[in-house]
């Protein structure tokens, strides 16, 4: 599952960063796919994980099920109490947890986020959009902010709008493969404005109305970028190269969404090595 990790939109624990970050930052990313894979229905066949988190293998399958199970295992890792933690990567987490002294909120909102998944589908207005990237993206930052010691309430507000703007960007690339889980972030209301109904993402490709909205909610997340960029100004180090790298990842990924006018139906528009870096670089001459 970890290895998944070299995989993602953005860096998750790089090379140059202190061991000890990467260690911790992989512990925090273990938790948090494995909280996504249940959430998607995507854990590995056989109900393995179901009986690590101390349930049946025929659960492995029941979603809502794994994820309480999940938040029971997630208590055990706070706790002093025995037993431990029952499945590996939460057992990995707890070292994490004790040296970077993290609290449970932020995993618990993570955990929640996966229970919306399973209840709702749509979501019909941003302010109920951005109210799920609260739970599901938000919570990713501070912990980064946590693990390197440089939490402040500025620092936080800045992260909250690199994260929520990485999630949309993400919902923006992956709208597609959503739909086929039977699900739409993009808000209803923005789908009524540019006249774009459920049948019209549906399509091999997108008609002008659709990429009309894909611009439009790209240009939100860029936005959101933006307003959220002063972060990598306000650390040093390893740690800004690191920031630098999510900001300029998202910054990537819609210069390829743009890049394909903004036509995200056949398949999500992946930025190349060469423009990643350029936008690493571009954020740290900004805010270097």
């Amino acid at each position: 599952m970890l290895d998944q990790a070299a995989h993602e939109n953005f860096p998750v624990a790089p090379f140059f960063l202190p061991r000890a970050w990467r260690t911790d930052l992989m512990a925090v990313y273990g938790f948090a796919r494995l909280v996504d894979d249940i959430g998607d229905g995507d854990l590995a066949p056989g109900g393995g994980d179901a009986v690590l988190l101390g349930l049946d293998r025929a659960q492995g399958d029941n979603r809502p099920a794994l994820l309480d199970a999940l938040e029971a295992d997630l208590h055990r890792v706070f706790s002093d109490r025995a037993p431990g933690p029952g499945h590996p990567l939460m057992r990995r987490l707890g070292p994490t947890v004790r040296r970077c002294a993290l609290t449970p909120e932020p995993f618990l909102a993570l955990i929640e986020a996966n229970r919306q998944d399973q209840r709702v589908s749509r979501y019909g207005t941003y302010d109920d959009l951005a109210a799920y990237c609260e739970l599901s993206a938000n919570p990713v930052g501070r912990l980064v902010l946590a693990i390197t010691g440089t939490a402040s309430p500025e620092r936080i507000r800045h992260s909250d709008a690199v994260c929520t703007a990485l999630q949309i960007v993400e919902h923006v690339q992956d709208v597609a493969e959503d739909l086929g889980r039977d699900r739409i972030y993009l808000p209803a209301e923005d789908m009524k404005r540019f006249g774009v109904n459920e049948a019209d993402l549906a399509a091999p490709s997108g008609g002008a109305s659709v990429r009309a909205l894909i611009a439009y909610e790209a240009e939100r997340a860029r936005e959101l970028l933006n307003e959220g960029t002063p972060l990598v100004g306000s650390v040093h180090g390893r740690l800004k190269l690191l920031l630098a790298g999510f900001v300029g990842g998202g910054r990537a990924a819609l210069q390829a969404v743009a890049a394909a006018d903004h036509d995200v139906l056949p398949g999500p528009p992946k930025p190349t090595k060469l423009s990643l870096l350029r936008e690493v670089g571009a954020t740290l001459r900004r805010e270097g």
